[in-house]
C-alpha cells in the first residue's frame, strides 16, 4: 500500500487504470541536444530550434519594454559579434605580420638604433641616397657584428651560417609548441574548417589554446624561411576567434548551426586580413570553405572583413599587409594578342596545381603510413635545413616570398635599383618615369637565371613543406612560383618585340622603341594561374587578386588564366588540394559542387545489409532501463529508430544516443523510484501497470518525432541530394511505413568512394 501510494504521489495519481505520468524533462538537462567529439551536428534540429526561439522573443517582445529591449539586443547581437572578430582578427594578424617582418629580417642581421626594428624600419631615418636605401649604417649584418667588417669569404660564410641557425631554431621551436601545446595548430587549417562548417564536430580545434600556439607558431614558421605563407593560417585564427567570442552570446554559445553562420563570416575576415581584400575574403567564404551561406551572413561577413582589414592597416599602416597587398601601375594597357601567353600561364597553372597536388598527397600518405611520420620534429629539421642552405646564395630565394612576390610585380622606372630593371636605357626617348621596352642588360641576364633556379626550387620544396606539423600557408608560395614562371614569360615577350618588332603578330600595335610589353602584368596573370591550379577558385581569385594589386583594368587577363588553369587542373583530377587534403584525412565531408549521376537505390545503401544481423531499434513502451542500457553499452551508433513494437516495427521516431544516456543518469539521480526495471516510454500517455511497478520514465521530449525518411526505392541520386542540401547526419528507409533501415552520412560517403573505385575504409569518423 505505501509503495502504491508513492507511485501514486509521483505520478499524479491514476485515472482508470491509466498512470497520468510527469515527464521530468520538461525543464532542458544540460548536455541534452549537444553533440560528442567527431560527431555530424543536426543541421534540421539546431535551425528548428532557432526559430522556436526567434518566435518565443518576438512573442514576448510585445508584453513588456524590457521583453522590446531583449529582442532588440538579441537582433543586434550578430553585429556586435562581427566587430568583436574584426577588431581581434585583425589586432592578431596585424601582430603576426610585425613580428614576421622583424624576426625574417633577423636571419640576416639587427638594427643598432633599436633591435625591435626590421631593417626598412631601421632605414627610415637614413640619410643614405634612394639606390643605397638598405644600406644604411645603422643595419648590421651578423658578420658586421661579429668581426667587424661584412666583405670577403669569411663574413659570406658566417652570414650563410648565422642565416641557416636562425631558421633552424625558428622552425624547432614551431614543430615543438605545436606539437606539446596544441597539435591542432599545424598546417593550413582551411580542410578542417570546411569541415567544421559542413557540420562535423572537432572539439578544441577552434579553442583559445589553438589560437594562442597558432599565432606564435605561426610567425615562427614564416621567419623561418620555410616555403609556406600565413594566409591560409590567418583564416584558422580568425575562426578561432569567432569561435571563441561566441560563447559571449548565447544564441551563438547554444546552437551550432548559428555557431557556423558566425564561422563563415569569421573565414572571410580571415582572407581579408590576409591580402586586404574584404570582398574577396566574402567571396572565398562563399565559394571555397561555406556549407551554409545565408543573405544575412553575406552582409555581416562583408562587415566583419571591412572591420578587420581597417583594423589592421591601423595597427601596421606602413608594413605589406596595408589594405593593398601588391599595389601596382602598369604604365601601358594589355593588348588583345596578349591573352595567347595569359593562357599560356593558365595552362601552367593548371599542370603545376595538378602536379603539385598529386606529389603532395603522395607525400603526405607517405608520411601517414611510414616511419617518417612518427618523427615530426625531424622531418621539420631536415626540411629547413635544406630550404635555407639552398635559400641563402640566390637573393630571390633569400627574401621573404612576399618581398618576392611585390619585386617581380614591379613595373621597372627609372628610379628601380633592381636587377630585373638593369635595361640598357635609351633616356631620349624617355617619358617621365617609365621607360620603353629596351634591350635588357647584364643585371636582367642575371636575374633570370637567378629566378630559374628560384622557380626549380619553389616548385619541389613546396611539396615537401605543405603539411608537415608547423602552420602552413599555400596561397603565397602558389602565387611565387606562378610570378616567377610569369616574369620569365613576361621578359622573354618584352625582348621578342624589341628585337623583333616588325613581326606580324607585333607590327600592328608595338613599333620600335614603343612601351608595349609589361613583365609585371605577366607575373600577376602567372600568380593567379597557379594559385587557381592548386585551390580551385575562379570568382573569388579574380577578385582577390584584384584587391590585392588595384588593377582593375586587368580583371579579363586575369579571368581568361584563372578558368584556362581550372579548366587544365580538372581535366587531370578534379579535386583541389583542401578537398584532396580532407579526403586523405578521411573527413566526413560531403561535397555539393559534384554531381551524383549512378543509378543505384536508397536499399542498395541502406544497413543493415542482408546478411548483417537485424537493425537496433528501441520500442516506444515496452523497453526497461536495463534493456536501453544494454542496447547502448553494446553498439557505438550515434543513435537509434524507435518503433512501435519489435513485430509491427513502424516507425514512431529517433533518439540520440548522447540525450538517452544524460536522460538516463539524471533520472536515477534526481526522479525517484527509477531502476533497472523501470520501463522507459515515448507516448503521450504511459501504459497501464500494475501498482507494484517501479517508476516508469518518459522520455518523449528528447524523441525526435519527424525524422527525415524515404523509401527503399528512392534513388540515391535524391538521396545524396536530400543530405547535401539539408546537411543531414542520417536518414531512415521504410516501406509502407515499416521501417527497414538506416543511412547516415558516412554510409553515403562510402557508396560514392565505392563507385570512384576509392578505398570506402578511408572514411574515418562517424
Amino acid at each position: 500500500a505505501s509503495e502504491h501510494s508513492r507511485f501514486s504521489s509521483y505520478n499524479g495519481g491514476e485515472m482508470n487504470g491509466t498512470s497520468k505520468m510527469m515527464d521530468f524533462l520538461e525543464e532542458p538537462l544540460p548536455g541534452v541536444g549537444t553533440y560528442e567529439d567527431f560527431n555530424t551536428i543536426d543541421w534540421v534540429r539546431e535551425k528548428s530550434r532557432d526559430r522556436d526561439r526567434h518566435r518565443e522573443i518576438t512573442s514576448r517582445s510585445k508584453e513588456s519594454t524590457w521583453a522590446l529591449i531583449h529582442s532588440v539586443s538579441d537582433a543586434f547581437s550578430g553585429w556586435l559579434l562581427m566587430l568583436f572578430i574584426g577588431l581581434l582578427a585583425g589586432s592578431l594578424a596585424g601582430l603576426i605580420d610585425i613580428s614576421a617582418h622583424w624576426m625574417t629580417d633577423l636571419k640576416e642581421g639587427v638594427c643598432l638604433a633599436g633591435f625591435w626594428f626590421n631593417h626598412e624600419h631601421c632605414c627610415w631615418k637614413s640619410n643614405t641616397t634612394f639606390t643605397d636605401r638598405d644600406k644604411c649604417p645603422e643595419w648590421k649584418s651578423w658578420s658586421q657584428l661579429i668581426i667587424g667588417h661584412g666583405e670577403g669569404a669569411f663574413a659570406y660564410i658566417l652570414n650563410y651560417l648565422m642565416y641557416v641557425i636562425w631558421a633552424l631554431l625558428f622552425s624547432l621551436l614551431a614543430v615543438l609548441l605545436v606539437k606539446g601545446f596544441a597539435p591542432y595548430a599545424c598546417g593550413s587549417g582551411i580542410p578542417e574548417i570546411k569541415t567544421i562548417l559542413s557540420g562535423f564536430i572537432i572539439r578544441g580545434y577552434l579553442g583559445k589554446w589553438t589560437l594562442i600556439i597558432k599565432t606564435i607558431t605561426l610567425v615562427l614558421a614564416v621567419s623561418s624561411g620555410l616555403s609556406l605563407g600565413k594566409e591560409g593560417p590567418l583564416v584558422h585564427v580568425a575562426c578561432c576567434c569567432g569561435n571563441i567570442l561566441c560563447h559571449l552570446f548565447t544564441k551563438y554559445r547554444k546552437n551550432e548551426a548559428k555557431r557556423r553562420e558566425v564561422l563563415s563570416a569569421a573565414a572571410a575576415a580571415g582572407v581579408s586580413v590576409a591580402f586586404g581584400a574584404p570582398i574577396g575574403g566574402v567571396l572565398f567564404s562563399l565559394e571555397e570553405v561555406s556549407y551554409y551561406f545565408p543573405l544575412k551572413t553575406l552582409w555581416r561577413s562583408f562587415f566583419a572583413a571591412l572591420v578587420a582589414a581597417f583594423t589592421l592597416r591601423s595597427i601596421n599602416p606602413f608594413g605589406n599587409s596595408r589594405l593593398v597587398l601588391f599595389y601596382v601601375e602598369f604604365h601601358m594597357p594589355w593588348h588583345l594578342l596578349e591573352l595567347v601567353p595569359f593562357i599560356l600561364l593558365g595552362i601552367f597553372g593548371g599542370l603545376w596545381g595538378a602536379f603539385f597536388i598529386r606529389s603532395n598527397i603522395a607525400w603526405c600518405r607517405r608520411r601517414k603510413t611510414t616511419k617518417l611520420g612518427k618523427y615530426p620534429v625531424l622531418e621539420v629539421f631536415v626540411v629547413t635545413a635544406i630550404t635555407a642552405i639552398l635559400a641563402f646564395p640566390n637573393e630571390y630565394t633569400r627574401m621573404s616570398t612576399s618581398e618576392l612576390i611585390s619585386e617581380l610585380f614591379n613595373d621597372c622606372g627609372i628610379l628601380d635599383s633592381s636587377k630585373l630593371c638593369e635595361y640598357v636605357n635609351d633616356f631620349n626617348s624617355t617619358k617621365g618615369d617609365d621607360l620603353p621596352d629596351r634591350a635588357a642588360g647584364p643585371g636582367v641576364y642575371t636575374a633570370m637565371w637567378q629566378l630559374a633556379l628560384a622557380l626549380i626550387m619553389k616548385v619541389f620544396i613546396t611539396i615537401f613543406t605543405f603539411g608537415m606539423k608547423v602552420p602552413s600557408g599555400l596561397f603565397i608560395p602558389s602565387m611565387a612560383v606562378g610570378a616567377i614562371a610569369g616574369r620569365l614569360l613576361g621578359v622573354a615577350m618584352e625582348q621578342l618585340a624589341f628585337y623583333h618588332h616588325d613581326w606580324v603578330i607585333f607590327s600592328g600595335w608595338c613599333s620600335q622603341g614603343a612601351d608595349c610589353i609589361t613583365p609585371g602584368l605577366y607575373a600577376m596573370v602567372g600568380a593567379a594561374a597557379c594559385l587557381g591550379g592548386v585551390t580551385r577558385m575562379t570568382v573569388s581569385l579574380v577578385v582577390i587578386m584584384f584587391e590585392l594589386t588595384g588593377g582593375l583594368e586587368y580583371i579579363v587577363p586575369l579571368m581568361a588564366a584563372a578558368m584556362t588553369s581550372k579548366w587544365m587542373a580538372d581535366a587531370i583530377g578534379r579535386e583541389g588540394i583542401y578537398d584532396a587534403h580532407i579526403r586523405l584525412n578521411g573527413y566526413p565531408f560531403l561535397e555539393a559542387k559534384e554531381e551524383f549521376s549512378h543509378k543505384t537505390l536508397a536499399m542498395d545503401v541502406m544497413r543493415p545489409r542482408r546478411n548483417d544481423p537485424p537493425l537496433t531499434v528501441i520500442t516506444q513502451d515496452s523497453m526497461t532501463v536495463e534493456d536501453v542500457e544494454t542496447i547502448i553499452n553494446e553498439t557505438t551508433y550515434s543513435g537509434y529508430p524507435v518503433v512501435v513494437s519489435r513485430e509491427s516495427q513502424r516507425l514512431v521516431g529517433f533518439v540520440l544516443r548522447r540525450d538517452l544516456i544524460i536522460s538516463i543518469e539524471n533520472a536515477r539521480k534526481k526522479q525517484d523510484g527509477i531502476v533497472s526495471t523501470s520501463i522507459i516510454y515515448f507516448t503521450d500517455h504511459s501504459p497501464p501497470l500494475p501498482p507494484s511497478f517501479p517508476s516508469m520514465l518518459k522520455l518523449r521530449s528528447i524523441l525526435d518525432l519527424s525524422p527525415f525518411t524515404v523509401t527503399d526505392q528512392t534513388p540515391m541520386e535524391i538521396v545524396v541530394d536530400i543530405f547535401r542540401k539539408l546537411g543531414l547526419r542520417q536518414c531512415l528507409v521504410t516501406h509502407n511505413g515499416k521501417l527497414l533501415g538506416i543511412i547516415t552520412k558516412k554510409d553515403v560517403l562510402k557508396h560514392i568512394a565505392q563507385l570512384a573505385n576509392q578505398d570506402p575504409d578511408s572514411i574515418l569518423f562517424n
